[in-house]
């Protein structure tokens, strides 16, 4: 891997802070990079290497190996079969992003992204952002399919990102979980990090990041239930986390503990999550535009099998 090394001192208002929050202002990254490099073994002091939680003191040294930015003249330029347009304009694009497609490159993934298809069709998007992630200004995951926005302007960019950390998006989504939650309707507000054994995962923890998730079960069906569900904050996994640590799992999610034949038997293999709709402010107009999704053909067959009452 190459690297390019980044010293640093920690100062007075450094002390007690994590070292994937230190780690994440000194080199400009997001916090979820910071604590990768920190569990890849990227960040050091005195020769020892630093967990994410750790805790600086004042005055001590760190060594921070950062890699080097994706190039993305060489990777992001890839054809995305079915990617859909939903609408447009001067400053933005919304899309319908199918299974299987992540956002943007990142490291180990080789398979197709938004930005690479949007960009061989194309289209020009706004260049803030790191190289790799130009214009996108939120995401979802490879498994979870449904609406999203990009930029394709820096003004764009800006009001749009601004308005995801201001929370004035609606962002919707439809979840099959498994068995019924009680109450129908509700808010699960539990902190969600990252899994204290595993990095690749995420988890209700103490010191998570604060994370509230609003739903309202649509259909009941036995094994099952349709949720509408209102995301509050955005973070990473955070309908599938919440709903497995509720037992009640996205039908298919075994990363998150659903019963692997329950989706077999659905006919699935990734998680039934679906981003149906989602609505903001105009970046030039400040009108309210809105934007939904029908469901894929995967998760229209095991819906219409629930449905049938054959499983």
């Amino acid at each position: 891997m190459s690297a390019n090394v980044l010293e640093v001192l920690a100062s007075a208002e450094d002390a007690g802070t994590r070292a994937d929050a230190a780690v994440a202002r000194f080199a400009g990254v997001s916090r979820s990079t910071a604590a990768q490099w920190c569990g890849n073994g990227l960040v050091s002091s005195g020769g020892n290497a630093l967990s994410k939680s750790d805790r600086l003191v004042e005055g001590q040294e760190l060594s921070i190996l950062v890699p080097e930015a994706i190039d993305p003249l060489s990777v992001l330029v890839e054809p995305v079969e079915d990617l859909m347009i939903l609408g447009e304009d001067d400053d933005y694009v919304v899309i319908d992003k199918p299974v299987g497609v992540a956002a943007h490159p990142s490291p180990g993934w080789v398979g197709p992204t938004v930005v690479g298809g949007l960009a061989a069709a194309g289209y020009r998007i706004s260049t803030s952002g790191a190289p790799e992630r130009t214009g996108i200004v939120h995401r979802l995951d490879v498994g979870t399919s449904g609406v999203m926005v990009v930029a394709k302007t820096e003004h764009g960019y800006t009001l749009l990102k601004q308005a995801f950390r201001d929370r004035t998006v609606e962002k919707v989504y439809h979840a099959v979980v498994q068995g019924l939650p009680d109450p129908v309707r509700g808010t699960i507000d539990a902190p969600i990090g990252r899994h204290p054994g595993k990095d690749w995962r995420f988890a209700v923890i103490e010191d998570g990041r604060d994370s509230r998730t609003h739903y309202e079960v649509l259909e009941a069906f036995g094994r099952a239930a349709l949720v509408k569900v209102h995301l509050e904050t955005g973070r990473t996994h955070q309908i599938r986390v919440h709903f497995s640590a509720l037992r009640h799992p996205c039908v298919g999610d075994l990363t998150y503990g659903a019963d692997p034949r329950l989706a077999a038997e659905l006919g699935l293999t990734r998680q039934w999550l679906h981003a149906q709709q989602l609505a903001f402010a105009h970046p030039r107009t400040g009108e309210r535009v809105e934007y939904s999704s029908v469901y894929p053909l995967d998760l229209r067959y095991a819906l219409d099998t629930l449905q049938s009452g054959h499983v």
